[in-house]
């Protein structure tokens, strides 16, 4: 493993060597850095002229430029990185290190959305084979892949942004065709997903089109979109809407990891749900509360690491001949309720952010990383870094999700075709086994190569989707760099997706390893 690790590197430094040298040369050879500067009539031209040569070593070939911007670079391994400086004669590390922030915030929850709904929705597409809901997903999905992103970033722009707060302007009150509407293409999809005969097919449509146009109602009469916080009348629900997701994740991770057969794994699914709706009072008066405690994201994600933690332990302490198995239903029991309880404080923080001076009743933003001079404690800004995230993420999300979903159904329908399969199911193992443990694990082998990649090229995908929503990450530190005729930012904008590449690319195949027992990485 070691050895065919640092062969891969190696291999990786060699390739990012040859194609950063060729994309600094046509960069430096496609134009003039000095041209600005030739036509302007200030009267210390020629000393500003001589200061840029000095800066940007201009007075060197390009090729043997690149040795010298290459050194820079190498300090990077004892903690003393040198992009250079920009024609403005600003830092590159600096607006790298920015730039980085802002792309990654944005790429992250988008990839890690869509890969979620790509594999989910793929994996029953695949069970519902040439099903209505499998003809709907396909058309979906090859109409999100076909479209334009800068079309889409528009679209959401109009109907995302500006349509979505003159709705909570006027009152956040739904129509009855907009209800009746919805009601009926949700009560459709279920009953195509669930499937069935028709008897089963209606009583699916009716029980999801009542359940569906109920929420949309109490949603519409109660204002729930201005004061999105689960009441009826004066009493705050809240508890009891947090506590049912607990409890309903605890016996839909059961249903998919462990079947309800084995009765360890759902104890400790319901044990770990049970403790994460008692101290969810308690939570709200210490480290939620924001007079009481200040939060930060290094210590949310170090909370999430112990929730997990905390679950897997009471799988341990619990599982018994079952704890592999518990340890993973208490692991995403634990997730999924600190989750929801996370989300549940952004809720509450959402109507004084609404309403505050800066906001003035449209939350949804159409432009830049955040508000600016917005003020308040960690989870006021954490929900206005999440508005401004809403749209550029749904915008990446839906191309991704559309490449996700096909290559998933695909994969997956090829295993459950496989000799193995037939014989599991011959053995008399559970559909649930059979698709779980046996055929999952081996169609997410081509998956992890789409996922690789994606998540690479995506940092420098997102240049098109970073202008129409002014976000200044990557794309434009590399726009910039090129209009410019500024080999400093491109190079490190490229050499960051370069990078990005290769390692991803080596992640995948020692993935390949973990998930086929067949594949040694020698």
């Amino acid at each position: 493993m070691a050895t065919f690790i640092i062969r891969r590197l190696i291999a990786a430094i060699l390739i990012l060597l040859a194609a950063t040298f060729l994309v600094y040369n046509m960069v430096a050879f496609s134009g003039d850095p000095l041209e600005d500067l030739r036509g302007s009539q200030a009267p210390n031209i020629q000393q500003l002229i001589e200061a840029r040569i000095r800066l940007l070593n201009l007075d060197v070939p390009p090729p043997l430029r690149y040795f010298i911007w290459l050194s820079g670079i190498g300090g990077c391994f004892i903690g003393q990185c040198d992009f250079g400086f920009t024609i403005q004669q600003q830092p590159v590390v600096v607006l790298l290190e920015a730039a980085m922030g802002q792309t990654i915030q944005l790429v992250t929850i988008s990839n890690v959305v869509a890969i979620i709904l790509g594999i989910v929705i793929g994996i029953t597409t695949a069970l519902r084979q040439y099903s209505a809901y499998d003809y709907g997903i396909t058309f979906v999905s090859f109409l999100f892949f076909s479209l334009p992103i800068f079309w889409v970033a528009v679209l959401l722009k109009e109907f995302g942004a500006i349509g979505l707060n003159d709705f909570l302007q006027d009152g956040g009150a739904i129509s009855p065709v907009f209800i009746a509407i919805f009601t009926v293409v949700t009560g459709l999809i279920w009953a195509s997903l669930i499937g069935g005969d028709l008897k089963r097919r209606a009583a699916t449509f009716g029980i999801s089109a009542v359940a569906t146009a109920g929420v949309l109602l109490y949603m519409s009469t109660t204002g729930w979109f201005l004061d999105p916080r689960f009441r009826i009348g004066s009493a705050d629900l809240t508890l009891v809407l947090v506590g049912g997701f607990m409890l309903a994740a605890a016996f839909g991770v059961t249903a998919i990891l462990a079947g309800f057969k084995r009765k360890r794994p759902l104890v400790v699914g319901l044990a770990v749900a049970v403790l994460g709706i008692v101290l969810y009072v308690p939570l709200q008066y210490t480290l939620l509360n924001p007079s009481v405690f200040v939060m930060s994201i290094p210590f949310l994600l170090l909370l999430a690491v112990v929730t997990v933690l905390v679950g897997v332990g009471i799988g341990w302490l619990f599982g018994g001949e079952q704890r592999s198995q518990a340890m993973k239903v208490g692991g995403w029991v634990a997730f999924l309720s600190g989750f929801v309880i996370v989300v549940d404080r952004i809720q509450q923080v959402w109507q004084p952010y609404s309403e505050s001076g800066r906001i003035r009743g449209r939350p949804i933003a159409t432009i830049g990383a955040s508000t600016p001079n917005i003020e308040g404690s960690f989870w006021v800004i954490s929900l206005d870094t999440l508005t401004h995230l809403l749209l550029p993420s749904i915008a990446l999300l839906l191309i991704s999700f559309a490449g996700f979903t096909r290559y998933t159904r695909a994969s997956l329908l090829e295993v459950l075709n496989q000799d193995y399969i037939r014989t599991a199911r011959a053995k008399g193992l559970t559909e649930r086994t059979v698709v779980v443990r046996h055929a999952f694990r081996n169609a997410l082998i081509p998956i992890a190569t789409i996922i690789a990649f994606d998540i690479a090229g995506l940092i420098g995908g997102a240049v098109i989707t970073e202008r129409v929503f002014g976000w200044n990450g990557m794309g434009t530190l590399f726009q910039t760099g090129l209009n410019q005729t500024d080999p400093n930012p491109v190079m490190a904008f490229f050499i960051v997706t370069g990078a990005l590449a290769l390692l991803f690319n080596l992640i995948a195949d020692l993935a390949y390893a973990a998930l086929d027992p067949r594949i040694r990485v020698s």
